[in-house]
């Protein structure tokens, strides 16, 4: 008996290329398109873990008999769930808020086998950033690394440099937590290295 395909809910390259360092590598690759606004009074936290049910139920849909994959990374700060930045002013409002300041950046994932069961993971990070001058910010914002990201910024790329403490897990922020991932994965019955 071959075991099920895996198939990655999930049209980030990001996340491809996380999976990879578990030495996995999808049989397919799904893009879902869902409404990802919040819900009213939602918390950030269950924001993340909401969507990526939803992705995973939709592409569950699309790909019966395979083991999904789904994730949604969601930045928070305080009560307020930040958007991702799918224009200049976004990124420049969200970099604005998060100077100087902490921050959460959760980040949900969702496997359902072949049998229909749901199973769900958060990572939850706190990272603090440095206080961000108008020139370092016009610097990021011209660079284009926020483009639909999650509060407007990659941690994978130069906003790691903003970041001068970090408590959690870094492939998280970035938008797959490994640890959480290999757990559930392995639950499923996919072999991970």
């Amino acid at each position: 008996m071959t075991a099920p395909d895996l198939v990655l809910a999930s049209a980030s390259p990001r996340r491809l290329e996380l999976l990879g360092r578990l030495g996995i590598t999808p049989a397919r690759v799904v893009a879902t398109d869902i409404d990802e606004s919040p819900l009213k009074g939602e918390r950030a936290r269950d924001h993340a873990v909401r969507l990526a049910a939803e992705k995973a139920r939709a592409a569950a849909a699309l790909a019966p008999g395979a083991i999904i994959l789904a994730g949604d990374t969601v930045v928070g700060a305080g009560a307020r769930i930040l958007p991702k930045a799918e224009d200049e002013a976004t990124a420049r409002e969200c970099l604005t808020l998060l100077s100087g300041r902490r921050h959460r950046v959760y980040s949900a994932i969702a496997v359902i086998t072949p049998d229909g069961k749901l199973r769900e993971a958060l990572s939850e990070t706190i990272l603090r950033f440095k206080r961000l001058s108008q020139a370092e910010v016009d610097a990021y914002i011209a660079g284009g690394e926020w483009q639909g990201k999650a509060g407007g910024y990659a941690i994978q790329g130069s906003a790691e440099g903003f970041c001068n403490w970090l408590s959690g897990s870094h492939s998280g922020v970035i938008g797959l937590p490994l640890f959480e991932t290999r757990r559930l994965l392995i639950a499923a019955g996919i072999y991970v290295r």
